[in-house]
């Protein structure tokens, strides 16, 4: 009785910073909706990967934009923004709602910057999982291209074999996209194809790769700085991935970026490890 009755007093559970997190790298993409309710100069300041932008202000008449059947997780800054955005969607029948305590500057992990439509123009929003493939492959090879020629570039020998790593980690990522080409399309993707129209010029993530190497030759002379930047990297284009899914009208198209998206949230894990065995 007494728990029945806390549910209609308090509706929405606040969970910790961490305990998002968790719950989010467990999570499949797609299955829940990650809401940021702060203002737009905030979000592009620093948000987390994959969060969908509704100001508080502009909540009440965006519901439309979102799944109550899904668990919603909300943030703000600190946590008071949020908490009233959870109770307005429990109060509309949301489901599962989580608010972040202590808002996004309780939040632990990495954060990705720009605005929500920063990369957009990328996309055209009815790709086919084959051309959302072909994209990523471009991007793919061209961090890998980005990776070996930075080889050239240092002195240190653990530095330069940590680039090659790196290169190679994505080279599988490239077999895990031909992989899954075989998988969603039924059919033999064309690798000499793939290679020729990857646009070598934007790595993943959607940045420039000369000016990427130009802005962070001086950090990519040691260890901890090449992981850093591929840390960086690849907590962008998970945000890019999550929000291109938020753009793709077609079903199948949003379900291709959620499983590229998966991969990356992989790998994105496994640098933290590389990095903390670094700090350790």
């Amino acid at each position: 009785m007494f728990e029945k009755l806390k549910k209609i007093i308090e509706p929405v559970e606040s969970v910790s910073a961490d305990a998002a997190a968790e719950f989010m790298a467990k999570a499949k993409e797609g299955t829940f909706t990650l809401l940021d309710v702060r203002q737009p100069k905030e979000y592009e300041r620093g948000h987390i990967p994959g969060a969908v932008l509704i100001p508080l202000p502009q909540l009440s008449d965006s519901l439309d934009q979102l799944d109550p059947e899904k668990p919603v997780v909300v943030y703000c800054a600190i946590g008071g923004r949020s908490r009233v955005a959870a109770h307005l969607l429990a109060g509309k029948g949301f489901k599962t709602v989580y608010n972040i305590k202590g808002g996004i500057m309780a939040w632990n992990s990495r954060v990705a910057e720009g605005p929500a439509e920063l990369n957009l123009d990328l996309i055209h929003g009815d790709e086919s999982p084959a051309e959302i493939i072909a994209l990523a492959y471009g991007m793919e090879t061209s961090l890998s291209d980005f990776y070996r020629a930075m080889i050239q570039r240092v002195t240190d020998e653990e530095v330069a074999a940590l680039l090659d790593k790196l290169a190679a980690i994505e080279d599988k990522h490239k077999q895990y996209l031909l992989d899954l080409h075989r998988t969603v399309i039924g059919a033999e993707p064309d690798v000499i194809g793939l290679e020729s129209s990857a646009n070598r010029r934007i790595v993943e993530g959607g940045f420039d790769a000369a000016t990427l190497a130009e802005k962070n030759q001086r950090i990519m002379q040691t260890v901890t700085g090449v992981l850093e930047l591929a840390m960086m990297l690849e907590t962008h284009v998970l945000d890019l991935y999550l929000r291109f899914a938020g753009s793709i009208r077609e079903n199948a198209g949003r379900q291709t970026l959620f499983a590229i998206a998966d991969e990356e949230k992989a790998h994105l894990a496994a640098l933290g490890k590389l990095m903390e065995e670094r700090t350790v």
